[in-house]
């Protein structure tokens, strides 16, 4: 069974590579404080369906280049940016839509 992680996309500008940042609380082992360790993956996502801002589970994996030993399993949660565009092209849409209703009605 392979090592799975949880992270967030931080850049998918590569073709078939994105990078996820996974963030981990540990405890310093004298003073017992909490600190943030954050470490980046290069993330193989063959089919280009993450984005910046997702959620995502990523799977070890055999290695597929010098960096990537880690492929995308599946989306957790869409990214603010990805909603915020799906809006706009919705709202796009729409006009398109009542302009083409328009110019039928003329």
């Amino acid at each position: 069974m392979p090592k799975t992680l949880v992270g967030r996309v931080t850049s998918d500008v590569q073709d078939k590579t994105i990078v996820v940042t996974v963030t981990r609380r540990k405890t310093h082992p004298l003073y017992g404080k909490q600190y943030t360790v954050s470490k980046k993956f290069a993330v193989h996502d063959a089919d280009s369906k993450a984005h910046v801002g997702d959620l995502v589970r990523i799977a070890e994996t055999r290695p597929i280049s010098k960096t990537k030993s880690w492929q995308l399993s599946d989306i957790l949660e869409a990214g603010h940016a990805a909603i915020e565009l799906r809006e706009e092209a919705e709202a796009v849409s729409r006009k398109e839509k009542a302009k083409a209703k328009e110019e039928d009605a003329s």
